[in-house]
């Protein structure tokens, strides 16, 4: 999962980004300048620490989410330049941070805080390039269907239909992520990276104790969660057991960093199953809904071209049972085939024949 950190200038990308990753970026403002930060943190799972004491394997891996702290974004631009677009097509959703904190020594280029307009200012931003990108593809698509003698007819015709979809959606400013679509229209976008079609949190960052402001956001494939952003940085970029007693202290039950992961498994619909043996034992993400032999394609090729069956049981109850053994001699070692629904948690191995 690849997440993109997006905002407008002194929203506190970085130290939200430093937050995430328990980094130690300098937060120096980047003055509108194309950058890119990236950063690789381990998804928190106690189910596969759980597994990882009972398998005492050599090694334990969890699943793992890239953050890229993306600079570059003004608001108010005519189009994103062709570089920044290249990286923010490539993200699977956005954390778009929103500043909520008040600062005397930072000034708002806005001249005062306001979230509601900076997630409007930031939708629109994105929605016009949208708009660009769908009005140069039904250009396309005209020109196709007056030369003839290429695709069929139909074929164009349903693709002209759902981009003037597309184009009237975006002309009363609803992004695409709101649309429903076929199974048959999800495979035609496949080759293309509308930005608001992609699911978005919208983070309020706040100041130390600050209490939340009014915001609501209530639309599909889209989330709000609020972090006090500078605190949460200083506990992630603290040893472990300070953390704990200043988190104690300040009444903080959870890092920021494990709500963040969590909001957004759920916004991007995935969840993790589990690979288990005295070699390792290891998380592997997958979209809900998807099967054995789609999981099998995760873990490695090979397992998917040779699939012949996956051995599943639940977690809870490989818990409850004491291991692989118990599990199997009690049945409920299950044997399922291709067409099988993984599910969050399951312990799955695949049988395979290459």
């Amino acid at each position: 999962m690849r997440l993109g950190i997006i905002g407008l200038p002194q929203s506190g990308k970085t130290t939200i980004f430093n937050a995430l990753t328990r980094g130690d970026q300098p937060l120096t403002t980047s003055g509108g300048r194309f950058e890119v930060h990236t950063g690789v943190v381990d998804v928190p799972d106690r189910r596969i620490d759980r597994l990882s004491d009972m398998f005492k394997p050599k090694k334990t891996i969890y699943a793992k989410v890239t953050y890229g702290d993306i600079a570059g974004l003004e608001g108010g631009q005519a189009a994103i330049s062709g570089q920044l677009l290249n990286v923010l097509t490539q993200m699977d959703g956005f954390v778009h941070v929103v500043r909520s904190f008040t600062d005397a020594n930072v000034p708002h280029p806005a001249g005062s805080v306001n979230p509601l307009r900076d997630i409007a200012t930031m939708d629109s931003e994105l929605l016009i390039n949208d708009l660009i990108a769908v009005e140069r593809k039904l250009e396309r698509l005209a020109d196709e269907r007056k030369k003839g003698g290429g695709r069929e007819k139909g074929v164009i015709d349903r693709e002209v239909a759902l981009f003037e979809r597309f184009k009237d959606a975006l002309g009363l400013e609803q992004p695409l992520r709101e649309i429903d679509l076929t199974a048959e229209e999800e495979k035609t976008l496949s080759g293309f990276g509308f930005l608001t079609r992609k699911p978005l949190l919208a983070l309020l960052n706040l100041g130390e104790g600050q209490e939340l402001p009014p915001v609501e956001v209530d639309h599909p494939h889209t989330a709000l969660l609020p972090l006090q952003g500078k605190l949460e940085m200083e506990l992630a970029q603290l040893p472990p057991d300070d953390a704990q007693v200043f988190m104690e202290e300040y009444g903080i039950h959870e890092l920021g960093l494990s709500r963040v992961i969590r909001t957004s498994y759920d916004l991007l619909g995935l969840q993790s199953f589990f690979t288990v043996g005295a070699d390792e034992v290891r998380a592997w993400t997958v979209r809900r809904g998807a099967s054995a032999y789609e999981a099998a394609g995760e873990i490695h090729s090979d397992l998917q071209k040779g699939f012949i069956r996956a051995e599943v049981v639940a977690y809870d109850e490989l818990i409850a049972l004491g291991g692989l053994n118990e599990a199997k001699a009690k049945g409920r070692l299950r044997l399922e085939g291709k067409e099988y629904i993984v599910h969050d948690g399951e312990i799955v191995h695949i049988r395979f024949n290459v």
